[in-house]
């Protein structure tokens, strides 16, 4: 008997690529019911359409919910009877956060607060907030806005015992071939003849499939103790050698053309501050940094000083496993839509 049988779990931006990961995992296990809450009817219905035709003994658990993080009142309206939350709704595309940095705050600080402030009220046991590396020594409004986002995690975790409601966070780099991710398009330009566009090639980014993101939440979720982010030993690679593998999986002779760092990019990401190293734990696959317990009094902190720091430094881009061309393809190969994708080219 699993942890989720005859349970509700909802997930906010659900008709995302996350939440149908989520769904392929979850739906034929014993789990009662998982909702699915976003703002797009479209999505919604072709979601809805999709798992009533791939898996129709076990569609019926899916409920869809219209709504919007942005509006308590409408989150409220999911929470009930709601045992465990994913929160993975957000504005996630850097150049779009840039232009509106407001909107990227309206949806990923205050949209969090809501979820969070209904969840606790609603009594949730478990919600799992999803975060992005780019949160990590953030240079963009999006990463910023995704560092406020878990600074109301933490904050939130404090105000409620572990007991009633565990808040946690996830922090992850690129998923391959999520939407709006780069994979995709360079296969459309390879589909098309075109030359295969690359922002900066020794840039370097946390490559990871969906299901390695699902696994980085179910694990928050069975080891949380409240406030915490969760971190994943993720590889990396240049952007350079993604266009590369992905150009020699499809046999590609297109050239790579190099069009320069889009508004708001860094060359490399972080996953762990140096600061954070200071007081994390390493769990194997996974590295966990805990809750600041320190309250508002800080006179105390002059008396005691700072305990013994942490071995561990900064985890970045740079100093993690960074994977060759056929590591890369062999990675990428492990997607379902890649060999689907290779498969229909070479038929052609």
């Amino acid at each position: 008997m699993s942890v989720f049988k005859d349970k509700t779990l909802l997930i906010t931006g659900g008709t995302g690529s996350f939440g149908n990961a989520v769904l392929n995992r979850f739906l034929q296990t014993d789990i009662g019911e998982i909702r699915v809450f976003s703002r797009d009817e479209k999505k919604q219905d072709d979601m809805r359409h999709e798992f009533q035709a791939k898996m129709p003994e076990v569609a019926g658990k899916i409920k869809f919910f219209i709504g919007d993080v942005r509006d308590l009142a409408s989150v409220k309206n999911a929470m009930h009877g709601v045992d465990y939350i994913f929160h993975a709704a957000a504005l996630k595309q850097v150049p779009s956060c840039e232009f509106f940095p407001i909107e990227a705050v309206k949806t990923n600080v205050l949209g969090t607060e809501n979820v969070l402030t209904a969840a606790i009220d609603a009594g949730v046991k478990r919600v799992i907030c999803l975060s992005t590396d780019k949160a990590a020594y953030p240079v963009n409004a999006m990463g910023t806005s995704k560092a406020m986002m878990e600074k109301v995690i933490v904050a939130k975790s404090r105000t409620v015992k572990p007991e009633d409601t565990t808040i946690c966070c996830t922090r992850y780099g690129n998923v391959m071939c999520s939407r709006g991710s780069v994979i995709p398009l360079w296969i459309e330009q390879i589909k098309k003849g075109e030359p295969i566009t690359v922002t900066e090639p020794s840039m370097t980014r946390f490559i990871m499939s969906l299901e390695e993101a699902v696994d980085l939440v179910i694990f928050a979720f069975e080891n949380a103790e409240g406030g915490e982010i969760f971190v994943q030993k993720a590889p990396a690679c240049t952007i350079g050698v993604l266009a590369e593998a992905v150009k020699e999986l499809f046999n590609s002779k297109d050239e790579i053309r190099v069009i320069g760092i889009r508004h708001g990019e860094k060359m490399y990401e972080t996953l762990l501050t140096n600061e954070e190293c200071a007081n994390a734990t390493d769990m194997g696959d996974f590295y966990r940094v805990p809750c600041d317990k320190r309250d508002l009094n800080y006179d105390k902190y002059f008396k005691d000083g700072d305990k013994e720091r942490n071995p561990l430094t900064e985890f970045n881009s740079n100093n993690t496993d960074l994977l060759t061309v056929e590591q890369v393809k062999e990675k990428l190969l492990t997607l379902q839509y890649i060999r689907d994708e290779v498969a229909a080219w070479k038929e052609k």
